[in-house]
């Protein structure tokens, strides 16, 4: 049998397609970006999202199994993901899994996009040490997770309200940067002086995030001056939510017995993240898990990845092809 997974991302705006190994070998990967879309309203617009999903869809898989040289013949199922995400944009994806199932005689298989993040650390090589401590931060999510190894997690703490992406877009669309905001906010804080003494929010309480406050500072700031540097504000929000996410791993890690610590997510890309967590893991003789930065942002191959996981959990069903929602959380 085929060891040959199809991934289809489309939770949120953009489409991704990937053909990938059960040893994380990613043998193809297409991904049709809404950028252009979405920019001129500083973010995802959902019916435009989806409606240009259903255009992209076919050709993408179309164009992922020619980069490929394969056939449908070749794989051995389809993972699809089934949730978090927008409705719309995850039922193009859902439904057009599921009639290539009947189509091909695959099995199709529901995954969490989170967990599609949490295995993107392992595509192109075996990079995660268990037991882990997992930070995911992305547009839609933040959380601290333990893994005791790929199939078992345990959620550690979550945001009670805006994920990290989510304050950084919005940030940036105060300080006039274009959608996506992230990673040019990141590169404006490089340019500035942390010296505007914004809140950490929950920074000594538990293992729980919330970012909302720090949002309203930053908008507070912005309300109460005659004039501003843009590079100063970007500066010292970015210091700021640094040192929440890293004194909140720090606390996870004290916590739990880790060999590493695994940065997932859109703002895993990040480069002043990327510092601040390789800094805390040489301090505490940790390894530190980075996926490469093409598998950072939402993207089919972490969800066929994924896809294995549910396998090796038996919830692959057989023989109909079917699609397979599985009731657990991860």
């Amino acid at each position: 049998m085929s060891d040959l997974i199809l991934g289809i991302e489309t939770s949120c705006d953009d489409t991704s397609v990937a053909i990938v190994d059960s040893k994380g070998n990613v043998l193809s990967s297409v991904t049709a970006s809404q950028t252009t879309i979405h920019s001129q309203f500083g973010g995802v617009f959902p019916e435009f999202a989806s409606r240009a999903h259903v255009v992209t869809i076919l050709p993408t898989i179309k164009e992922t199994f020619l980069k490929a040289n394969l056939t449908p013949k070749d794989i051995r199922a389809i993972g699809v993901t089934r949730g978090p995400g927008l409705i719309g944009s995850l039922l193009v994806g859902l439904n057009t899994a599921a009639g290539l199932g009947m189509g091909w005689n695959k099995q199709v298989i529901g995954i969490n996009h989170l967990r599609g993040h949490l295995r993107s650390a392992d595509l192109e090589e075996q990079r995660v040490k268990y037991p882990a401590i997992i930070l995911l931060v992305s547009g839609g999510h933040t959380f601290l997770a333990y893994m005791k190894d790929p199939v078992n997690i345990e959620l550690l703490g979550s945001t009670r309200d805006d994920s990290v992406g989510e304050a950084y877009d919005k940030v940036g669309r105060m300080l006039g940067l274009s959608y996506p905001a992230g990673p040019a906010l990141d590169k404006m804080a490089f340019k500035g002086t942390p010296s505007i003494p914004f809140p950490r929010p929950m920074i000594n309480e538990g293992l729980e995030f919330s970012l909302s406050g720090l949002k309203s500072a930053v908008t507070r700031y912005l309300a109460s001056v005659d004039s501003f540097v843009a590079e100063d504000v970007a500066a010292s929000f970015v210091e700021a939510v640094m040192d929440i996410l890293i004194t909140k791993c720090k606390r996870a890690i004290a916590k739990r017995d880790c060999a590493s610590l695994v940065v997932v997510g859109g703002v895993a890309a990040s480069p002043q993240l990327r510092s601040e967590a390789s800094k805390l893991c040489q301090n505490l003789g940790i390894e530190l898990c980075l996926p490469p930065l093409r598998w950072s942002t939402d993207n089919g191959a972490m969800i066929a990845l994924a896809t294995w996981d549910y396998i090796n959990m038996g919830i692959l069903p057989s023989p109909a092809p079917q699609l397979q929602l599985p009731i657990t959380d991860f």
